[in-house]
C-alpha cells in the first residue's frame, strides 16, 4: 500500500475577536520564544533602556549610582547598544525587502486568493481575513465543513493543473474581482523515508508543495506587475532549512519553496520594475495538525509544538501591513534552522541524527 499522505488541511477552532497585533498562545507554557520576546520588550528594548542610561548621566542620583556601581554602568551601555542596534537594523531590513517605497492597501477592495484554504491553518487565516470583510478564494479539493464568513468563497480546484487554475481564476475574476494577494498555503506530508515512498507519492509532494506556486503566480502575478501592487506569501517552512530522515522529500520542498520566494523577491524589482508588489515568506516551525499525525515530534523548550492559531495570526497580521516581511516562528529554533549550515559539520550531522527520533512514525 503507498504511504499515507496528509493535506495541509486542519481541524480545530478559531477566536473570532479581531487582533490588530500578534497574540502569543501559551499553551505550551514558558518557552525559549517566550523567554526571547519578553527580552525584545524589556531589556532590548530602546525606550525603555535608553532613558534609565539619559538619567545615569544627567541626574545627580544617577550619576551616584553610576559611581557605586561601575560594573552595572557598562551593562547598561551595552544593552542600549544593543536595542538600538537591534532596532536599526529592523528598520534596514523593513525598507530593503520593501524597496523603498510605500504602498496602501483599501481592503475592501483587495481580493485574497488562498490555496488549501478549506481546513486547518489555511481555514484560519480565510476566517481571520473574512471577519475582517476582506474577500477570500478558497482553492482546495476538499469543501470546507463549517459555514465561511460572507466575503470567502469556495472554488474546488486541483492546483496541479494550470489549466484548472486558469478555468478557476476565470470564475473568480467574474465573481470577486480581479486577485491582489495570493497565498500559496496548501501541502502535503508522507513521513516516509527516502524508499519507502513511491513514485507517485514523491511527484504529487513536489507538485503540491512547490510547483503550484508557479502556476499559481503564473496566472495571478501579471496583473499585479501591471498595477504594480499586490502580495504573493508563501507558505513555506523550516523543514525547508533542516532536513531529517523521514522528511527528507518534505525539506526539498520547501527548500524550493524558500527558493521561489526569494528569486521572485528580486525578480519584481530587477525585471519586472514592480517594486510595490510584495513578497512575504512563513517558514514555521511543527503545528498540532494532521499533518504532523505519521510524525511524531516533541514539544521541547526551545522547539514547542505550535497551536495553528499562532501562525496564521502572525501570518494575517503580516499580511495586512500591507509590506513585505519573514515570518519565523517559533524565532528560537527558527534561528537555528536558518544558520544551522554556517555550524561545524559535526553539529549539523548529529543534530540531524537526533532529529531522527521525531520521525519515526506513531507506534
Amino acid at each position: 500500500m503507498p504511504p499515507s499522505t496528509n493535506w495541509l488541511s486542519r481541524e480545530g477552532r478559531f477566536p473570532l475577536k479581531e487582533q490588530k497585533k500578534p497574540v502569543i498562545h501559551l499553551e505550551s507554557g514558558f518557552t525559549a520564544d517566550v523567554a526571547g520576546k519578553l527580552l525584545q520588550r524589556t531589556l532590548l528594548d530602546p525606550w525603555k533602556t535608553l532613558p534609565l542610561l539619559l538619567l545615569v548621566h544627567y541626574t545627580a542620583k544617577g550619576q551616584e549610582l553610576a559611581q557605586q556601581s561601575p560594573r552595572a554602568l557598562k551593562a547598561l551601555r551595552a544593552l542600549v547598544f544593543l536595542a538600538v542596534l537591534r532596532r536599526l537594523n529592523a528598520w534596514v531590513n523593513r525598507r530593503a525587502l520593501n524597496n523603498g517605497v510605500s504602498d496602501n492597501y483599501n481592503w475592501n477592495r483587495e481580493v485574497v486568493v488562498l490555496t488549501g484554504g478549506s481546513n486547518g491553518i489555511g481555514r484560519r487565516m480565510a476566517e481571520l481575513l473574512g471577519n475582517r470583510g476582506i474577500k477570500v478564494a478558497i482553492l482546495d479539493i476538499q469543501t470546507p465543513k463549517d459555514k465561511l464568513p460572507p466575503t470567502v468563497r469556495f472554488y474546488e480546484c486541483d492546483i496541479t493543473s494550470p489549466a484548472t487554475i486558469a478555468e478557476v481564476a476565470g470564475n473568480i475574476r467574474s465573481t470577486l474581482g480581479e486577485p491582489t494577494v495570493l497565498i500559496n498555503n496548501a501541502g502535503i506530508l508522507s513521513g516516509t523515508t527516502i524508499l519507502g515512498s513511491t513514485e507517485s507519492l514523491t511527484r504529487k509532494m513536489f507538485d503540491i508543495n512547490t510547483l503550484s506556486h508557479y502556476w499559481m503566480a503564473r496566472e495571478f502575478l501579471p496583473s499585479m506587475i501591471d498595477r504594480n501592487h499586490g502580495m504573493v506569501v508563501t507558505v513555506a517552512s523550516q523543514a525547508g532549512y533542516m532536513t531529517t530522515p523521514n522528511m527528507t522529500d518534505y525539506s526539498a520542498t520547501k527548500a524550493a519553496a524558500i527558493a521561489f520566494h526569494e528569486g521572485l523577491t528580486a525578480e519584481l524589482v530587477t525585471r519586472y520594475k514592480a517594486p510595490r508588489v510584495r513578497t512575504v515568506l512563513m517558514t514555521q516551525g511543527f503545528t498540532r495538525t494532521t499533518l504532523i499525525d505519521v510524525l511524531t515530534p516533541e514539544s521541547t523548550w526551545v522547539n514547542p509544538l505550535l497551536h495553528p492559531e499562532t501562525v496564521a495570526e502572525q501570518l494575517v497580521n503580516q499580511i495586512l501591513t500591507g509590506r513585505s516581511g519573514h515570518i519565523v516562528v517559533p524565532g528560537s529554533s527558527g534561528w537555528i534552522a536558518k544558520n544551522l549550515r554556517s555550524f561545524p559539520w559535526w553539529f549539523q550531522h548529529r543534530l540531524r541524527n537526533r532529529a531522527e527520533r521525531m520521525m519515526r512514525g506513531p507506534a
